[in-house]
């Protein structure tokens, strides 16, 4: 997929892309540390919260000369990692966008977002800012910036080089929401020459053991938060009051000896957090303990898996101190 959407790009709009590497995000962190990366622009989310190793992200971006922030809600990246320069730029969410945007559920539907008006006056929409750096930037590549600061413009460009999402050029005229072409399959036929399904079959690593006194930890988020953003205390799905918790199976409560709501030290290769309440979860396998993210950041390394990048936020081996 990547390669159709490279080569489309190109030979529909006649753009010449950069071949070279580029970085993931945490790679992006890593090059701060050590200076090779000097000034960040991050469009939205929350570097600093999404990161693991809380304590060398925070360090790291500290290192930046400049970080520009477009954010439509206050985070924790806002107030930790705080570089040389920070610039932090309310841009317009999409419930208060002044031209039509899309979104795409989790079951593969697109459907047109009419925006709405604005809370406050002064805030760009994020394709306003974009197509402005665009144009002061790079005015010389081959792209019509001021087309480019309207969505509708963005969705025919995606529709001519994303397979599948044909029918985005003309939803603001139709309506009509649809689902992505090529992600359900309700005849066993395939995007492949032959048209068959390619089957591959991985040997599944072996995990680290966990010792005595020791428990290997996934983090979640709640119901009550969106991505790095905590709205609510209150977890719904697991009956949660409170957030500074550590959820293990009763077998675990008992090996440790300790009593609900006892307060523990958890500790990892990477990092510590004191006073955190010990709570019994029977709906988690004996050996395994259950945190917050992203509050328990600063307990996960940053190993991460050599082909996707992905850090193992599901499965860090902790250490339960009564405290």
């Amino acid at each position: 997929l990547k390669e159709q959407i490279f080569e489309a790009l190109q030979s529909q709009f006649g753009l010449q892309l950069p071949t070279t590497p580029g970085m993931d995000t945490l790679a992006c962190t890593e090059a701060a540390a050590t200076g090779r990366l000097k000034v960040g622009i991050c469009l939205g989310g929350n570097l600093f919260g999404s990161n693991p190793d809380a304590v060398f992200a925070n360090r790291a971006l500290s290192q930046l000369e400049l970080n520009v922030q477009l954010s439509t809600t206050m985070n924790t990246g806002h107030v930790h990692g705080m570089s040389e320069d920070k610039i932090i730029l309310p841009v317009l969410a999409r419930d208060e966008e002044p031209e039509p945007t899309t979104q795409e559920s989790m079951f593969n539907y697109v459907r047109l977002s009419d925006g709405g008006p604005r809370r406050i006056v002064g805030p760009r929409s994020e394709v306003e800012v974009i197509a402005t750096l665009g144009q002061r930037l790079v005015p010389a590549a081959g792209v019509d910036w001021d087309a480019m600061r309207r969505t509708a413009t963005i969705r025919d460009w995606i529709g001519q080089v994303v397979p599948g999402y044909e029918k985005i050029r003309h939803i603001e005229q139709s309506k009509q929401e649809f689902q992505i072409a090529g992600r359900t399959f309700h005849q066993p036929h395939f995007g492949t020459e032959d048209g068959r399904a390619v089957m591959h079959m991985h040997e599944l690593p072996q995990l680290p053991g966990t010792g005595e006194g020791e428990l290997r930890l996934m983090t979640v988020r709640s119901e009550g938060q969106f991505n790095t953003v905590v709205y609510e205390e209150q977890d719904l799905y697991r009956n949660q009051d409170r957030r500074d918790v550590i959820l293990m199976h009763p077998d675990d409560m008992q090996r440790f000896r300790l009593s609900p709501d006892q307060p523990v030290t958890v500790r990892s290769d990477t990092g510590v957090m004191h006073d955190i309440l010990a709570r019994s979860f029977d709906q988690i396998r004996s050996g395994n303990a259950l945190m917050y993210y992203p509050e328990a950041n600063v307990l996960v390394g940053r190993q991460v898996d050599p082909q996707s990048k992905t850090p193992a936020f599901k499965s860090v081996v902790v250490r339960i101190e009564s405290a």
